[in-house]
């Protein structure tokens, strides 16, 4: 199961508060290519891991530009999938490389949604001089995009904050994470967010945003498939205002 527990609140009171909390699973890494997080673009501006899959390659499900652009995807749960619908991890490479913003981008997405099997979408613009938006999209649900208020949310293989016991109990352990997060030192919060995606999916990716634009991106991998070997890597950065 792929899942994506985030919190985000675009003007914290604290200066020790985040703007962004999220902590993702991803689990077909065993099944299929792919490449480790690293920086990529024209500028190496993005920073995500990238699908290898023949006819697949370059579509990623999580990533973060310098500029303030994050995008993150997680598969529909469905009986059937259709052989030759279009690649879903494309949807978050092309945000990230284009100059639309997060809402404009989504309604686009809406009007292709079933040239792709099921997905659901979060797109967030991250800006400093501005105020973050976040959005999400669902081509099993509603026909239009929404732009979340801030908050706290859960989404897996079903539709956003779809009660899913799994989903329920992690996003149970992330809060409690979450609201210790001011007190903690980061080392020792990302620490506790990868212990909340303590199983065996193979990827799982933390992502912080702090009050002044500073990113924080750690990024746990299985290695050959055998849990007792993991690599974790972190990259950081400052959002451009």
């Amino acid at each position: 199961m792929c899942i994506i527990f985030f919190k985000f609140d675009p003007r914290p009171v604290s200066k020790n508060a985040y703007r962004l909390i999220l902590a993702a699973n991803r689990d077909e890494f065993y099944h299929r290519p792919s490449k480790l997080a690293d920086f990529w673009g024209d500028n190496n501006d993005i920073l995500s891991g990238l699908d290898m899959e023949e006819g697949k390659a370059g579509g990623t499900w999580l990533g973060i530009s310098t500029r303030g652009k994050l995008g993150a995807l997680t598969n529909y749960l469905q009986p059937r999938q259709e052989p030759y619908a279009r690649g879903r991890g494309e949807l978050v490479t092309h945000f990230l490389t284009s100059d639309m913003d997060s809402l404009s981008y989504l309604k686009k997405v809406s009007t292709e949604g079933h040239l792709y099997n099921g997905f659901n979408l979060i797109a967030a613009d991250l800006s400093t001089a501005k105020e973050d938006v976040v959005c999400y999209y669902g081509n099993r649900g509603e026909h239009e995009p929404i732009v979340l208020t801030p908050g706290t949310y859960g989404l897996s293989n079903a539709l956003l904050e779809t009660p899913w016991k799994k989903l329920c109990f992690g996003k149970q352990l992330f809060m409690e994470v979450v609201e210790q997060s001011e007190a903690l030192p980061k080392d020792t919060l990302i620490t506790h967010l990868l212990d909340v995606l303590n199983n065996e999916e193979a990827t799982n990716t933390i992502i912080l945003v702090d009050a002044d634009g500073h990113v924080t991106f750690t990024e746990r991998s299985l290695l050959n498939k055998d849990t007792s070997h993991w690599e974790t890597n972190t990259y950081e950065f400052t959002l451009q205002s």
